[in-house]
């Protein structure tokens, strides 16, 4: 009798400790592949891309690589479209205005300027449909991340040897 009375609070309470879990697992493989995205872009150079290969798609490429299949494989895939990559030039180190976009320039990504990967507004399926009544359906919305950040400095390099842009963001 006792076992019927804790069963269901108890299955209760690792469902929403394994979908809660699974969120934070997600985030945070989104988090670890904005970040690595970031500092291979930072440090790029012509010479170690690909033929043809411009910055922004590459910075996209190493991220889908690294989020462990969330966020699809090919440029083709839904998760593909989620990966921003703006460019900011800062202001002069005496002003107190924000730093601008260039992320439309072909000059944006010069060494000194911010390279700023993100993933907005990703849906996470829950593992389990949450169940609140009888009489009413599963419910299986998906948990939607706002977005991951990360952000650096692109390194210097020699002028020739700068990567293309490419399409940003």
């Amino acid at each position: 009798m006792e076992f019927c009375l804790v069963l269901l609070p108890f299955l209760a309470m690792v469902t929403a400790l394994v979908d809660g879990s699974w969120a934070v697992f997600a985030k945070a493989t989104l988090q670890r592949a904005v970040r690595l995205g970031v500092r291979t872009g930072v440090t790029l150079t012509s010479s170690q891309m690909a033929q043809g290969a411009c910055l922004t798609g590459t910075v996209k490429g190493v991220v889908q690589a690294n989020a462990m299949g969330l966020l699809g494989s090919g440029t083709g895939s839904s998760g593909y479209a989620l990966i921003k990559v703006h460019y900011f030039q800062p202001p002069a180190a005496s002003s107190n205005s924000a730093a601008t976009d260039v992320s439309g320039n072909s000059d944006g990504d010069q060494p000194g300027n911010i390279m700023q990967v993100s993933v907005q507004n990703y849906s996470v399926v829950p593992l389990l449909p949450r169940i609140f009544n009888w009489k009413t359906a599963p419910d299986k919305n998906p948990l939607v991340i706002q977005g991951v950040y990360s952000a650096d400095l692109i390194e210097p390099a020699s002028i020739t040897d700068r990567p293309c842009i490419g399409t940003a963001p």
